[in-house]
């Protein structure tokens, strides 16, 4: 094959990879954002109560925390576009199961089974680009999937919403299906496939169990304790197969030759202390951000409707949007450790001011608290998120990027199990001592808001661990382009690849 032939092929292989990757991006972080919104609608349709599809939310979320690692290690293994396409599969599958599902069971499995879809094409898409791209057009590539996500992620309350108030809720998932499988012959036609020959060939399946059986019970207990009791058979059998989990997930991680977890990391303060601010950031907003949907959308409420829910957010889907850019330049002025710190207390300022919600409170009052929130988390993110990689060697990079994916995934589960158990307790007790509903509502959106302001402010003396050493590690154009597409995901710096068709 002649070489102008050679760098066509080269061409239009990377120009596929970016369409396939981008647009899988866009409606995996569509999807994803725009099902808070679905709740009320899925509630009313298939009789579930809210707290019972509160699963749809954190299941995705856990079993996507299960998977990440793992997806990527067999897209490293057996071929990165043959995994990124059965991800694609599996999430049209889920996408048809969950809108013909007549009663919440069948949406909250399809949930679970779109976590391990959404993972998958996420982690697969961005080794992909990688594997497609090099030098700045590989930054571009990077900087274009970045902004999908992020697009998505905006969007996704918005047209899911008018979906609801127009189609349905189920179209949202038919065409999201509809989407999704348009890429597979793109995939097909114009993505070479790639995969680490260095990498190896045991997959770490023990612990993409054990990760799930933690997270499980963990979040069981946490939604169902206060109804169960505390001190009750049930809450402690579930705290205790969490510890006993993560006790056999430590061991698994010793002996297997290719860890989902490499715990040697975990000796690493910066890359601990920008972990688990991603945890919290990411997970607080999440969790919050699932209320405001519920609150926003009861009768006894603000009484919206699914679209003008879906409206209402953009502002701050927009604030998480417009600051991305701008947390380079700050980080450059300040520091990263500063940056952080105004994050987190920026976040936390926030959620204080809604712990005053009362029932006569409009729309009006809750928009600038919540953009500040979405502001707070991309200052306390991005840089986060560029710190998790630039902290560690070159050769644990990976190890790096898939240890904030989960904690990404693990947050966005626990806390939201956490928020709307307190959400749903406060409002029941208030409801039985007497409150009107619209009282009780403001009540539990109240404690909700204390609940997740708590643990921001725990995020502020996570900043101590990333202390002076967090200079040490190289920021450069991979990395910025990471802070600004952090929105949803750590992205990979790529590994040594080998192309075949």
């Amino acid at each position: 094959m002649s070489d102008t032939a050679t760098t066509a092929t080269a061409r239009r292989n990377a120009m596929g990879a970016l369409i396939a990757t981008c647009v899988t991006a866009l409606v995996v972080n569509a999807n994803t954002s725009a099902v808070s919104i679905l709740i009320p609608a899925i509630s009313a349709d298939t009789g579930t109560p809210t707290s019972t599809l509160q699963w749809a939310v954190t299941g995705y979320s856990l079993v996507g925390a299960a998977v990440i690692v793992t997806s990527g290690s067999l897209g490293d293994v057996f071929g990165r576009r043959k995994i990124f396409l059965w991800g694609i599969l599996l999430f049209i599958a889920s996408c048809a199961l969950i809108a013909l599902s007549q009663e919440g069971l069948g949406v909250i499995l399809g949930r679970c089974i779109q976590g391990a879809a959404g993972a998958t094409i996420l982690a697969c898409g961005m080794s992909l680009i990688s594997a497609s791209n090099t030098g700045k057009a590989q930054l571009r590539a990077v900087t274009l999937w970045g902004a999908a996500s992020a697009v998505g992620a905006a969007a996704g309350p918005l047209v899911g919403g008018l979906l609801a108030s127009t189609l349905g809720w189920q179209g949202l998932f038919w065409i999201d299906a509809a989407i999704a499988a348009a890429c597979i012959p793109v995939t097909l036609a114009a993505v070479a496939e790639s995969n680490d020959p260095t990498r190896p060939k045991s997959i770490d399946f023990a612990g993409t169990v054990l990760i799930a059986l933690i997270l499980a019970p963990l979040i069981f207990a946490l939604t169902e304790g206060s109804a169960w009791g505390w001190l009750s058979w049930r809450t402690i059998l579930c705290f205790a197969i969490t510890i006993a989990a993560t006790i056999g997930f430590v061991v698994v991680e010793r002996r297997i030759a290719a860890p989902m977890l490499d715990l040697r990391l975990l000796t690493n303060k910066v890359l601990v202390g920008a972990t688990l601010s991603i945890l919290l950031g990411a997970g607080t907003i999440n969790a919050i951000m699932y209320v405001v949907s519920l609150y926003f959308q009861d009768p006894s409420a603000l009484g919206m409707d699914s679209f003008q829910a879906g409206l209402a957010t953009l502002p701050v889907a927009a604030a998480a949007v417009v600051i991305a850019p701008l947390i380079t330049p700050i980080v450059g002025r300040i520091g990263a450790r500063t940056t952080i710190t105004v994050g987190f207390l920026a976040m936390t300022v926030s959620l204080v001011v809604l712990a005053f919600v009362t029932e006569q409170w409009s729309y009006g009052m809750f928009v600038l608290p919540l953009v500040a929130l979405a502001a707070g988390m991309g200052l306390q993110n991005g840089p986060c998120s560029s710190l998790s990689t630039s902290s560690v060697e070159p050769r644990e990079v990976g190890a790096a990027s898939g240890l904030s994916n989960m904690a990404r995934y693990v947050g966005s589960a626990v806390m939201t199990a956490i928020v709307a158990s307190v959400y749903a307790g406060v409002t029941a007790r208030r409801e039985d001592a007497g409150l009107s509903d619209s009282a009780a509502l403001a009540a539990g959106f109240s404690w909700s808001s204390i609940s997740m302001a708590i643990w921001c402010a725990l995020g502020v003396a996570l900043v101590v661990l990333v202390g002076r050493n967090s200079g040490k590690g190289r920021t450069g154009e991979l990395e910025v382009a990471q802070a600004t597409a952090s929105i949803s995901h750590t992205i990979t710096p790529p590994a040594p690849a080998s192309s075949r068709r």
